[in-house]
């Protein structure tokens, strides 16, 4: 009987290791892929306007890597990341666009929506010309070391300004007033002390001594009460420790800062916000 048992033991050992070599056998791997082709609709530039913002201002497209394993080509989604980087940054820059796309074989930008990537996320400046590259890289999300990165393809583009959201001082220049001042709701204001910084067409900026608790208000003309930049407390309440959103001959005066001290005021009339920051 012991020996039967012991026989049994052996023949049940060898079904094992058997059925673990087959099992072995039959276990897919991955072998590879095809590194995907990247074209575009656009050849050396993509033409950027606002005269053309809402028309599409390029396509691209690439070929399926068709991922293979030991049992086929693969069935499994394959994700894709477009990249767009400046010429030299090797797609380092902390500020390339990465756009993550699956499982589309393409994809096909507005001039606006492009424009905004370049200029908001790139941050490349406005009206200059510039030279950007575009690749894409697949993979198998569930599989290591499936990458493959795309050919690389160049254009020079040239971004566009978006018009400001508040159009600046026609004068300029651009003044501050206000009981939170030094010269008080005095008009004309004391200069250069409360006359602000232009920094471009759509940035001014000042750093001005403030009393806490006052007001105050932004004038585009200097010893006139015409016009001036303010504020809608019920509509849009702004801070008077950070600043908020204006507009031309809004109703309501600027609050202050509630502590007395110097405050740096930027004034952006691009976005149409203004924000304040001790100093």
């Amino acid at each position: 009987m012991k020996k039967l048992f012991k026989n049994l033991f052996f023949i049940g050992m060898g079904v094992a290791l058997f059925a673990s070599c087959k099992k072995d056998e039959n276990m897919d791997y991955f072998t590879g892929g095809a590194v995907p082709v990247l074209t575009s609709s656009a050849t050396g530039s993509i033409p950027l306007s606002t005269a053309t913002q809402t028309n599409t201002a390029v396509s691209f497209a690439w070929t399926n890597p068709n991922y293979k394993f030991t049992t086929g080509v693969s069935s499994q989604s394959v994700s894709y990341l477009l990249e767009v980087d400046t010429l030299g940054a090797n797609f380092t820059n902390p500020n390339r666009v990465q756009t993550s796309i699956s499982p589309d074989l393409g994809v096909s930008y507005l001039d606006a929506t492009f424009n905004t990537l370049l200029t908001n996320q790139l941050l490349l400046v406005t009206g200059i010309k510039h030279t950007i590259q575009v690749r894409v890289t697949a993979s198998l999300n569930s599989v290591a070391n499936t990458k493959l990165v795309s050919n690389v393809l160049q254009f020079t583009v040239t971004p566009w300004s978006p018009p400001p959201t508040v159009n600046p001082p026609a004068t300029g220049v651009l003044y501050l007033v206000g009981s939170a001042t030094t010269g008080g709701w005095t008009n004309p204001v004391p200069t250069p002390a409360q006359q602000f910084t232009k920094l471009s067409n759509t940035s001014y900026t000042i750093t001005v001594a403030l009393s806490g608790g006052n007001e105050f208000l932004f004038l585009p003309l200097n010893g006139d009460w015409g016009h001036k930049f303010a504020c809608n407390k019920t509509a849009s309440p702004p801070s008077g420790e950070t600043g908020g959103v204006f507009g031309y001959d809004w109703n309501d005066n600027f609050p202050g800062p509630a502590a007395s001290g110097t405050y740096k005021i930027d004034v952006n009339f691009q976005t149409g916000k203004y924000t304040i920051t001790k100093q």
